[in-house]
């Protein structure tokens, strides 16, 4: 008995030790991978503007305008971009959170009138093959030089303008409520700050 009792208190003390090595070193694992993770979302979201923009000459990351958002937890980040000191649009990330699996989030440039200049998909968790097809060309350009106080943003089987995805419209209804969202920031923008 004495035995058994004696293994018991080895295997408690062993576990207890294993959990607190363990989590010292992934403690110590996230800490040195903060910085790189930090740098590469920083360079994926520098990436994005530059894609989603005509050529700039200022640098909208240090321009960067967050307005807290009331449906998330993360702000609306808007780059505002210029051109020889004159404002040629601004990059806006939108969010859902109704995609098929969760959230899709967005960045899209807008011209100084409201149209789009171009989205880019930065971060989705769509089915492979469907949702995923959001990032796609074939799905993007019917909405690059839209102005969407023109161009209805919901799906044409809700009566708008967008062509869904086939076998994904929830995913393209949630894409559609991020650009909305994104599209609205931007016209707030333009009321409120009035560019140069």
């Amino acid at each position: 008995m004495v035995k058994k009792k004696s293994t018991f208190a080895t295997m408690v003390i062993s576990l207890v030790m294993i959990t607190l090595v363990s989590g010292f070193v992934l403690g110590y694992v996230n800490d040195i991978t903060q910085e790189p993770k930090a740098k590469a979302r920083l360079e994926k979201k520098i990436n994005a503007i530059k894609q989603v923009l005509p050529e700039f000459d200022n640098n909208p990351i240090e321009d960067v305008i967050k307005i807290p958002s009331s449906k998330f937890n993360d702000s609306i980040e808007i780059y505002p971009a210029y051109k020889n000191n004159e404002f040629i649009g601004a990059a806006l990330s939108g969010y859902s959170n109704k995609g098929y699996n969760g959230l899709i989030k967005i960045m899209a440039g807008f011209k100084p009138d409201g149209s789009i200049q171009n989205i880019e998909v930065i971060e989705q968790k769509e089915t492979p093959g469907l949702g995923t097809k959001l990032k796609n060309n074939s799905f993007l350009k019917q909405f690059r030089g839209q102005n969407p106080s023109v161009f209805n943003l919901d799906v044409s089987k809700d009566g708008g303008d967008v062509d869904a995805i086939a076998g994904a419209t929830i995913s393209t209804r949630a894409f559609n409520e991020s650009l909305k969202m994104a599209y609205d920031e931007f016209m707030a923008y333009l009321t409120k700050y009035t560019p140069n």
